[in-house]
């Protein structure tokens, strides 16, 4: 006669931990690391690092010379146009005031030739500007 066996031990799990990673901590990252487990009410501390890791995005910010210095250009080229246009409307000022209106029309023809050309310069740095910020900004 045949006995039925019994399987003996415990049920195999579906999805194994058997992944194991290890890293160190100072003393004071190590009393950051427990008080933010203590908060967190979690019962184990491997539930709390995986709770950290997976359920909480982590973002990755990567930071580019480049991009930085244009910026920090580009800041200062914004501080120039500002002092321009001060600039102008003082002049503007002045000449209605100090020159003859022959004279001052005269002088605000060369000042409009100026700016037009000032137009130009600004819309070639808005159409780098656009390329700069299609190619290397993340949105």
């Amino acid at each position: 006669m045949k006995e039925k066996q019994i399987k003996k031990g415990r049920k195999p799990k579906e999805d194994p931990l058997v992944y194991r990673y290890v890293f160190r901590l100072n003393a004071e990252e190590n009393a950051a690391f427990l008080k933010r487990f203590d908060i967190s009410g979690v019962v184990t501390k491997a539930e709390f690092i995986r709770a950290i890791l997976f359920e909480k995005e982590i973002r990755v910010v990567t930071i580019d010379k480049s991009a930085h210095d244009f910026y920090v250009k580009l800041t200062a080229l914004y501080a120039q146009f500002r002092a321009i246009g001060v600039n102008y409307n003082q002049v503007v000022k002045a000449l209605h005031t100090n020159f003859s209106e022959k004279r001052a029309k005269f002088l605000l023809e060369k000042l409009k030739k100026q700016t037009v050309a000032l137009i130009a310069i600004i819309e070639k740095i808005t159409r780098l500007i656009q390329k700069f910020d299609e190619k290397w900004l993340q949105k």
